[in-house]
C-alpha cells in the first residue's frame, strides 16, 4: 500500500470516528494501559520537555501536568522528586525504569533518539535518518519489556513540510506511516518563530498542518501530540503570547490530543527553564493551560463533522475551526492561520435564531440569526464559542 493510500484510509477512518458527536465525552485514549496517563476524560496532557524534577511544583502552577524526558534518567532520585509533586513522567526505559514497573509515576516510555526522521550526527557531519524498521524494532522491545504503558515517539519538522534536514530522505513522506508503526503516541516539533529558518519563519500554520499530516500518517489510530515554542530558543526571537495561543489552537483544531512545551533557551545565554523566567510568556502560557484543562472533557469528546461552514471576508486570512458537542452543549473553536484581520461568518446546522453565543474567556456574547453568526478576528486571534 502506498503512503497516499495510507493517508486516504486514515481520512476515511477519521471521518467515521469524528462524525459521532453526542452529549457524552469519550473515555480518554489511554484506557488500555494499566500504568498509562490518566484515563479520565477530564485529563488533557500538557507536558514540558526535559526539565529538572525539582521544578515540578513551578510547572504545576503553570498548568503543566506531565514531564517528558529526564536528563540522564530516570534515576531513583528523579522519580522520587516527581512522586513528591504527583507529577507523572514519560521517560526512557533504562534499568531504573524497569525496576519501577509498579510505580505509577512513570506513565509511558520514550523512543530514542529524539527526531529519528532527521539526518543523524555521524563523525564530523550527518548521516541518514534512523530507518523506520529500527524504530519499530525498538518499539517492540519496549512493549515486550512492559506492555502496561504506551510508547511515545517524537518526530522532527519534516512531518509538516519538506524539511531539508532529513538528508538522504528529504521529501520522502512515505517514511512517516512506517515510523508511526513504532509507537503508541506520535508527536512532532516545529518552531516557526524561534527557529530562525527563513523557509518557515512566521509560518505558524505549519504547527497545525503537521498535526493534520501526522494524524493521517498514523491512520487516525493513535493519539497525536505536538510541541509548542514559548521561548527565545536560538536568540533569533520568540513567539508572543498571542502567537503561542494561536499555535496551540491551530494544533488542537487539527486533532492534537496533547501539548509539549519546549521551554529551553540556548542563545544568547543558556537557560534550560527560560519559560519560568519570562514575566510575559509565563502568565500567558499559564492562562492557556488553565483554559485547556477546563475544556478537557470537550477536547476529549468526538469532533463533529459536516455541520459548519466558514466564510472569511479576507481570503488571505483563512480560519480553521473545530466543532464539539459535549454534555448538551455545542462548541465552535476558531483560529486564524495567517497574519491579518478578517470578519468571519459561521453557518452552523441546527443553530437557533437569536441564540446567544458566549465567547469563552472574553466576557462577551454574539447573537445568531438565520442559523449564522459573525465575529471579527484580529491578527492571530482565537475565539472559542459555547452554544448551550
Amino acid at each position: 500500500m502506498t503512503w497516499r493510500r495510507v493517508l486516504a484510509a486514515g481520512a476515511l477512518l477519521l471521518a467515521g470516528t469524528f462524525a459521532l458527536g453526542g452529549d457524552k465525552a469519550e473515555l480518554g485514549p489511554y484506557a488500555q494501559w494499566k500504568y498509562g496517563p490518566p484515563k479520565s476524560d477530564t485529563y488533557f496532557p500538557i507536558a514540558v520537555w526535559l526539565q529538572d524534577p525539582s521544578l515540578a511544583g513551578s510547572y504545576q502552577q503553570a498548568g503543566i501536568n506531565l514531564y517528558l524526558g529526564l536528563w540522564d534518567g530516570p534515576t531513583d532520585d528523579q522519580l522520587a522528586q516527581l512522586a513528591q509533586y504527583g507529577m507523572p513522567v514519560i521517560c526512557e526505559q533504562n534499568d531504573v525504569g524497569l525496576a519501577h514497573l509498579n510505580d505509577p509515576t512513570i506513565v509511558g516510555w520514550q523512543i530514542q533518539p529524539d527526531e529519528p526522521d532527521n539526518a543523524q550526527p555521524s563523525g564530523d557531519g550527518y548521516g541518514p535518518p534512523v530507518l523506520p524498521s529500527v524504530i519499530v524494532a525498538e518499539y517492540e522491545q519496549l512493549r515486550a519489556a512492559d506492555p502496561t504503558r504506551p510508547v511515545l515517539m517524537n518526530l522532527g519538522q519534516g512531518v509538516a513540510w519538506s524539511y531539508y534536514g532529513r538528508g538522504t530522505r528529504d521529501g520522502q513522506d512515505e517514511d512517516y506511516p512506517l515510523y508511526c508503526q513504532g509507537c503508541d503516541i506520535a508527536t512532532y516539533d516545529i518552531y516557526p518563530v524561534a527557529n530562525g529558518d527563513a523557509a518557515t519563519e512566521g509560518q505558524l500554520y505549519l504547527v497545525g498542518e503537521g498535526v493534520r499530516r501526522l494524524v493521517m500518517f498514523s491512520g487516525g489510530t493513535k493519539p497525536v501530540w505536538n510541541c509548542i515554542e514559548c521561548t527565545n530558543i536560538n536568540g533569533t526571537g520568540k513567539a508572543t503570547p498571542q502567537e503561542i495561543r494561536a499555535e496551540v489552537w491551530m494544533a488542537l483544531v487539527s486533532g492534537s490530543k496533547g501539548l509539549i512545551y519546549f521551554v529551553h533557551q540556548f542563545e544568547p545565554t543558556e537557560d534550560d527553564h527560560a519559560l519560568l523566567d519570562d514575566p510575559v510568556n509565563l502568565p500567558a502560557v499559564t492562562a492557556i493551560n488553565q483554559q485547556i484543562t477546563q475544556l478537557a472533557p470537550v477536547l476529549n469528546s468526538p469532533t463533529v463533522l459536516n455541520t459548519l461552514t466558514v466564510k472569511s471576508s479576507n481570503a488571505s486570512v483563512p480560519v480553521w475551526t473545530m466543532v464539539k458537542q459535549c454534555r448538551a452543549t455545542t462548541y465552535v473553536f476558531a483560529v486564524v492561520t495567517q497574519p491579518g484581520v478578517t470578519d468571519v461568518t459561521f453557518t452552523l446546522a441546527g443553530l437557533r435564531h437569536l441564540a446567544q453565543i458566549e465567547v469563552l474567556g472574553e466576557n462577551r456574547v454574539v447573537s445568531a440569526a438565520a442559523g449564522k453568526f459573525q465575529d471579527h478576528f484580529n491578527e492571530w486571534d482565537v475565539h472559542l464559542y459555547q452554544i448551550k
